[in-house]
């Protein structure tokens, strides 16, 4: 078991490598000069569309829901846990990194859901699917890649959309308030079981509720911490911009290691915290009302501006400026980042510790919902209909067990099953770039007239 331990961990390290950091962030980069900078019309448009109810479109959610459903899944632990990661490994440096990875990282957002969009299909019974699977199959005629994704990304929502959530709130709930693993699992399972039988209708109606509060809450918690903060924000800042780029230290015990390990470490953190080029968002994107592919890809990539551009980014601030604020945090005991947020964020009282328990319950809660369905369209694809139920069941049962295994090995196979996911995903965003530019050309400018063409839907076979 040992010596598969440390398979698992090199083959992890092989596949988040550096050939995998340049291939998503050069994806994010070409995609963001091929669309003509996205990101201008994600914020000014996408914003705005994603409140805007399309009811001449077609699809079994809102465009608000469908955002909210991929938001759940998308902000979760690796918001907080995460970006301290990148700050504990990479220095504050790495927080810049972090962001300026969310502002490219729309680009390859729109793009991908776009073409879940386009080449989505509607079912006999009604229900709208798409995602990589489909663009590969009908976009490229690459039915095995398709195959692969699918398969990849159903076997990955057991371990970081299910599994390791689940885990991470029991250790929050054990840790802050005395309750046991086993009742946690038993809760989180119940919980679970009665929104996901419900299908996406019953996932949205949650996650149209639980994000928008989850994330305000949390982000003015932040705001709070750093009014408290005030005098070192604009240290900070200088820091972050300093240390991205070169070695050094500063007040609190924070040390920058340079420009290689603020890239490695905040691309790296800021890729896994977005998903963007996973290609797990557009699975939800896909069910959305709306009558062009546009319109809908604009909303989803305004998922990573909510995501990376503001919440990393305060949680980032927020970590920086209490260690420089108090300097008597004993760096030298921290040995990882989830240490590093929980030390920064419990040096206000009351208000910091409240803010990362409730933000990590209800941030890994909403990961297990979104992956849930995320993970029904995959496994569907893979072995139809009838899969539906035995997945369910399987999904709620490691929600229950959970938390009282270890889960070391689970994270390590969900990296690795991630990584797997996302190298057909762009393959398809690569080779469908023409497409994609086509798409953003033809309806960009008209992205409000309701003479707009609708897309093409096919039934599934």
């Amino acid at each position: 078991m040992e010596a598969f331990s440390m398979f698992l961990d090199k083959l992890g390290g092989i596949v988040w490598g550096w050939p995998m950091i340049i291939l998503l962030l050069g994806t994010h980069i070409y995609m963001t000069f091929r669309t003509g900078f996205i990101q201008i019309p994600s914020i000014t448009k996408g914003i705005k569309l994603s409140v805007t109810a399309d009811t001449e479109g077609e699809g079994e959610v809102s465009n608000f829901g469908a955002l909210t459903t991929a938001l759940a899944a998308t902000i979760g632990t690796g918001n907080i846990i995460g970006v301290g990661t990148a700050v504990f490994l990479g220095g504050p440096g790495a927080v810049l990194w972090v962001w300026l990875t969310g502002c490219f990282g729309i680009a390859t957002k729109y793009a991908e859901s776009l073409i879940a969009i386009k080449y989505r299909v509607k079912t006999r019974d009604g229900r709208m699917q798409g995602g990589a699977m489909y663009a590969l199959k009908r976009g490229l005629n690459m039915p095995v890649l398709g195959f692969l994704f699918a398969l990849f990304g159903g076997l990955a929502s057991f371990g970081i959309g299910n599994a390791t959530q689940v885990n991470a709130i029991a250790t929050v709930a054990n840790t802050n308030f005395g309750i046991p693993y086993w009742i946690v699992g038993v809760v989180v399972a119940g919980l679970t079981a009665i929104v996901i039988f419900g299908g996406i209708k019953s996932i949205a109606a949650v996650c149209e509720k639980l994000v928008p509060f989850m994330a305000i809450f949390y982000v003015l918690g932040c705001a709070v911490i750093l009014v408290m903060n005030f005098d070192f924000i604009i240290p900070a800042l200088k820091a972050i911009g300093t240390l991205a780029f070169t070695p050094g230290a500063v007040a609190g015990g924070l040390v920058g290691g340079g420009l290689k390990a603020a890239i490695r470490y905040g691309v790296a953190r800021g890729l896994f915290s977005n998903e963007s080029g996973m290609g797990s968002a557009p699975i939800a994107a896909a069910a959305a009302q709306t009558r062009n592919p546009v319109r809908q890809a604009l909303v989803s990539s305004t998922g990573v501006f909510w995501d990376t551009v503001i919440v990393c980014a305060m949680t980032g601030l927020t970590i920086v400026t209490s260690f420089m604020k108090y300097p008597e945090i004993d760096t030298n005991n921290i040995t990882n980042g989830g240490e590093m947020t929980s030390a920064a964020f419990s040096t206000i009282p009351v208000i910091g510790p409240a803010v990362l328990t409730l933000g990590l319950i209800t941030f890994a809660y909403s990961t297990i919902l979104g992956w849930a369905y995320y993970g029904e369209r995959c496994i569907e694809y893979v072995g139809g209909a009838k899969a539906l139920i035995p997945y369910r069941v399987i999904y709620i049962l490691i929600s229950a067990i959970a938390p009282i295994v270890k889960l070391d090995i689970v994270w390590t196979i969900a990296d690795i099953l991630n990584a797997f996911m996302t190298v057909p995903n762009l393959i398809a965003v690569l080779l469908l770039s023409p497409v994609i530019v086509s798409e953003t050309k033809k309806y960009i400018n008209d992205i409000g007239l309701a003479d707009d063409e609708p897309v093409p839907y096919i039934d599934e076979i």
